[in-house]
């Protein structure tokens, strides 16, 4: 497509066609509700504006092309999503179709308890089956308050046709006060890159949730979830609710009739902890197990056949492409009209953003099987390349390790062969980072081991490196550079000492494309021999 790229669509049951882009796309066409037609173009306009993006009609390129896909119900996985770039306007995209749906929904309900009425008595029919099994019909999945906050400001934007006809918003206030945040002075010296002050942007608490019903004339907060139409919630505040499986006090009967599911910025959560979304995902779409006060006579058949599953629409937006966000788009999305996923294979990699000259050795290691590969790149470390920086001279050694676990296994080896060294994870208090950037810097200690949750979550600039080890290969490709980078905060000058080591399998093809680009991947994943490359500031 112009604007998304490669597109791949699956489906169970359409035979294979080809999915064509609309070129322009007018409101009218779309059959929304009608509120959202006057209201859209205006919304939009005035969030382009204030991300200085000019449009010449209601959507820009993206915003169209992705609402063409999610108009049709069909599950979407957009991995190009990103804080800095295209998140406002994908933001406001899905929540247009979330109202558009909950608007439509709730229209056919109260038309349907009108005809109920003035219909005869005594006449059972099929004809107003127009509900699920409990009200809430679409979740949204955000990581940080903040998130939270601005789709509700944009619900209330898209419902307010105009600034004289304002909707009435129930617990506005306390809402403000929980998910709004204070301005705090930060320090001048404190500067970060442009991506993390766009993701880590307000209130960013990651345990939260809240139901929102969107009534007639007016919305309220702080529903109770079996009285809300849109649930909004983090995967901790999810997991919380739902609980574990003997637990006295857990629900999720609220979950049973999602219609829309909406997964945004799902990069995140791999830094936060990813088994909170496979245990929501686990307890999607069950037949509830209690009634909740529901009319059996106004349940659709699908729901009480227990086919909620295969009727509803994912939404998957994230920064990137990873196993284990790609394992949810395959594994729990069982939507009978098909699936839309955009695979872009990166033609340039986050290598040439290094701006050191430094010789780069990507070392290969040969793992069986994938679930053998953690226990064969511990090994290879240990026996082949540990060994080479054990020497004084390779003294300001940083060692990049992308999983906790990992970094606990090595922490520990580490201690048993009373080897030189610093740990930082992000446990690590303020004292412990101080002491352990001092004693790296001074050289006091040869070895700093270094987890990528700390540096998602901090970005310090780590003084002092001299070699550098990634045990594995960053999750997010722009990491790789960003670590490189940190060399030229030592010294002005060359260092001709200055070295950079990667262990990568044939399991990391994602990753490595994302670092090097596709043409040396493919080399690379052919040829059994260690890769050396040698980047210069130009190139």
């Amino acid at each position: 497509w112009p604007r998304l790229g490669q597109l791949t669509f699956s489906s169970t049951l359409e035979k294979q066609k080809t999915l064509k882009a609309d070129k322009e796309v007018d409101v009218k066409q779309l059959h929304l509700h009608k509120p959202l037609e006057v209201t859209w173009p205006k919304v939009n306009k005035q969030l382009l504006s204030s991300l200085n993006k000019s449009c010449d009609s209601c959507f820009t390129p993206l915003q169209r092309e992705l609402f063409c896909i999610m108009n049709t119900y069909r599950d979407l996985f957009y991995p190009e999503r990103t804080a800095l770039t295209n998140g406002e306007e994908i933001r406001l995209a899905y929540c247009l179709h979330a109202l558009n749906h909950v608007l439509k929904a709730n229209a056919q309900v109260l038309s349907n308890n009108g005809k109920r009425r003035d219909r005869k008595l005594g006449i059972d029919t099929d004809e107003y089956r127009d509900q699920g099994l409990t009200r809430p019909k679409v979740l949204m999945v955000v990581p940080f308050r903040e998130c939270a906050l601005r789709i509700v400001h944009n619900l209330i934007s898209l419902l307010e046709v105009n600034s004289d006809k304002k909707i009435d918003v129930s617990n506005k206030k306390r809402f403000k006060g929980e998910f709004g945040s204070e301005p705090e002075e930060k320090p001048p010296n404190l500067k970060r890159p442009e991506d993390y002050e766009a993701v880590f942007a307000g209130n960013i608490d990651d345990h939260f949730r809240i139901g929102v019903a969107i009534l007639q004339k007016s919305m309220r907060l702080y529903a109770p979830f079996y009285s809300s139409d849109i649930i909004i919630a983090s995967p901790l505040g999810m997991r919380t609710v739902i609980g574990a499986e003997g637990e006295k006090k857990r629900d999720f009967d609220f979950l049973s009739s999602i219609e829309i599911l909406i997964i945004d910025q799902a990069d995140i959560y791999l830094m936060q902890n990813w088994e909170h979304v496979l245990h929501l995902m686990k307890h999607m779409n069950l037949l509830p197990l209690d009634s909740h006060g529901v009319d059996f006579s106004r349940v659709r058949m699908l729901n009480l056949n227990n086919w909620s599953k295969y009727y509803r629409q994912t939404l998957l937006f994230s920064a990137l492409q990873d196993p284990q966000i790609n394992s949810i788009f395959n594994k729990h999305c069982f939507n009978y009209t098909g699936q839309v996923a955009v695979r872009n294979i990166p033609q340039i990699g986050s290598i040439s953003h290094v701006v050191v000259q430094l010789p780069h050795v990507f070392r290969r290691l040969e793992a069986e099987s994938l679930t053998s590969v953690i226990d064969t790149r511990f090994q290879f470390f240990v026996d082949k390349v540990l060994p080479e920086y054990r020497d004084a001279i390779m003294s300001h050694t940083l060692i990049y390790v992308p999983s906790y676990f990992d970094y606990v296994r090595l922490r520990n080896y580490f201690k048993k062969e009373e080897l030189n060294f610093v740990h930082i994870c992000e446990y690590t208090k303020k004292a412990g980072i101080c002491r352990a950037r001092r004693f790296f810097l001074k050289g006091e200690k040869q070895f700093l081991l270094l987890t990528e949750r700390f540096h998602f979550y901090k970005r310090y600039t780590i003084k002092g490196i001299k070699n550098l080890i990634f045990y594995e290969l960053p999750t997010y490709p722009h990491f790789y550079s960003e670590i490189c980078n940190m060399m030229k905060a030592t010294d002005s000058g060359v260092d001709a000492t200055w070295t950079c080591t990667v262990l990568y399998s044939k399991y990391d093809a994602q990753k490595l494309a994302a670092v090097v680009g596709i043409d040396r991947t493919a080399q690379m994943l052919q040829s059994k021999k260690n890769v050396h490359l040698f980047i210069t500031g130009e190139n």
